[in-house]
This record gives structure tokens, sequence and C-alpha cells, in this order.
């Protein structure tokens, strides 16, 4: 057993005492994502700077802690803001609460974020349910040594996302009424926002949105045997769509006038799983 192992089973343990519930989802919850927690039964927070192994996160929109509880009657381990690569962390750290929720006994992960749309066809507010993605930043958290107690050395990505996964989200959509697309989601080291020219660029190699987070994750729980599935948000147009300056502060009220839609989606998807 490698000392990083022995880590996120500390980690992992302490996260299992502290829980009235034994999770089977794994969700984490990207900018904008959080009214969900709201609706959480029998929850339990216990913020990240509490779990041994764990950095915090720095960025605003970001709670910075794990939730414990069920939403209708699926036990999840929800995070409350994820890591970033361009925060400073090493790749190890960003993937870590993945590892984490696997020792836990989580199969099914669910991974959100906030993107901008590359595809002229998609709209702010929308959401768009990833089938592939492009990484772009030459970093990969399964650098290094193999954990091989989480999995191959070499793990296909032939099918990261998975199939029953997209389609149960696409009903899920329909049923309660929130516009969606499927598409390719490019990963971006951040955190700056794309140049115009850069957004030409993932339009040509057929990115349909950009985003500075979720592809470390989905590799490390592709690596592990779970099943992932992958939303964005589309918080913005990409650089050069409209001719207007990009911020954070037009994520985040986008992603408020989305939240009641999410929120639905989310529920609606949970109480499926």
């Amino acid at each position: 057993m490698s000392k990083y192992y022995e880590t996120v089973l500390v980690a992992a343990n302490h996260l299992q005492n502290a829980a009235t519930v034994k999770p089977r989802v794994g969700l984490v919850l990207g900018s904008g994502w959080g009214s969900l927690l709201a609706e959480l039964e029998d929850q339990v927070s216990v913020p990240y700077a509490k779990v041994p192994g764990m950095k915090v996160s720095t960025v605003l929109g970001h709670a910075g802690k794990w939730v414990l509880g069920k939403l209708k009657g699926t036990p999840l381990a929800v995070m409350s803001g994820r890591l970033h690569y361009y925060e400073g962390f090493d790749l190890k750290d960003v993937v870590f609460p993945v590892h984490v929720m696997k020792v836990m006994g989580i199969d099914t992960l669910i991974l959100t974020n906030a993107a901008g749309a590359v595809n002229a066809g998609y709209k702010p507010g929308d959401l768009m349910f990833i089938t592939d993605h492009i990484n772009l930043t030459g970093a990969n958290p399964l650098f290094g040594a193999n954990e091989e107690a989480f999995g191959t050395r070499f793990p296909d990505m032939s099918y990261a996302y998975d199939k029953k996964l997209l389609d149960l989200a696409e009903d899920c959509a329909k049923a309660v009424g929130v516009s969606a697309h499927q598409g390719v989601y490019s990963w971006m080291t951040g955190p700056s926002f794309e140049t115009p020219a850069e957004i030409r660029m993932l339009r040509i190699l057929g990115g349909d949105a950009v985003g500075m987070s979720t592809v470390p994750e989905v590799l490390c729980a592709v690596h592990a045997g779970m099943r992932v599935l992958g939303v964005s948000c589309l918080s913005n147009m990409a650089a050069g769509i409209l001719d207007q300056p990009l911020t954070h502060q037009e994520v985040i009220k986008t992603m408020e006038q989305a939240r009641p839609g999410i929120s639905r989606f989310l529920s609606e998807l949970i109480g499926r799983l």
C-alpha cells in the first residue's frame, strides 16, 4: 500500500465516520451549481480544511466543503466546490477527492461545471452533456507512478463518458424543460479566459465548450473504474463570438439565472439513479 493510498484511506474513513448515510453517488458542484444542497436530507457538512490530506478551494463561488446526505432516497457525497489546476495545486491534489470517493464505495460520479460556449448554436443558460473531451493543457493527473490499487497503467478513454448516463441525462432534461445539448468539452488551464484565436482553434478541432476543470477528475475516475457523467452549464459565449469582454461576474450572474433549471435537472437525475 502506497503512502498516497494510505492518505486517501484516512480521508475516506474520516468522511464516512461523519456521514449519516453510505454514499453511492458522487457529485462535484462547479461554479454556480450549489443550489441543490438545500434539498439534501440528513445532511452533514465537512469543510475541506478538516479532511486529512485535502487542499482548500480558493475560488469565488466554491464553498469548499463536503456535504453528505440523501436526495430522493439516493445517498450522496457532494463536493461543494472543486479544486483547480490554475489555483497552483498539483493535479494529484485536484483529483484526490475522486480517489476518496472511490474508496468510500462510490462507483458513479457526476461532474458539473460552468463553461464557455464555443458552438455558436448554443446560448448562455443551456446545459451541455459531455460526450468527449480535448485536453489542451499537456498535463495529466496519472503522470508518475501508477496507483495499482485504483487501475491499470494505460486506461482506455474511448468511452470515458457513460452512454447510459448520457441517455438518462437527456431524458431528465426533457422531463423538466431544460434546454440541453451533447458536445465536446475542451480543457484549458486558465485562469485567463481564452483568446478569440484560441476559440477559433477549438471550433476547428471540434470543441463545443471550453472550461478550466473537469477533465482531470474524468481521467482519474475512468482510471479507477467509475461511471462518469459530465454536465456543463454554458455561462457565457466564448471570446470573440460576441463583441464584449468576459468576466467571472458574468459567469456567476448567468449561473444564478440558470439556478432553477439546474436544480430541477439535478433533482430529477439523482431521483432516477
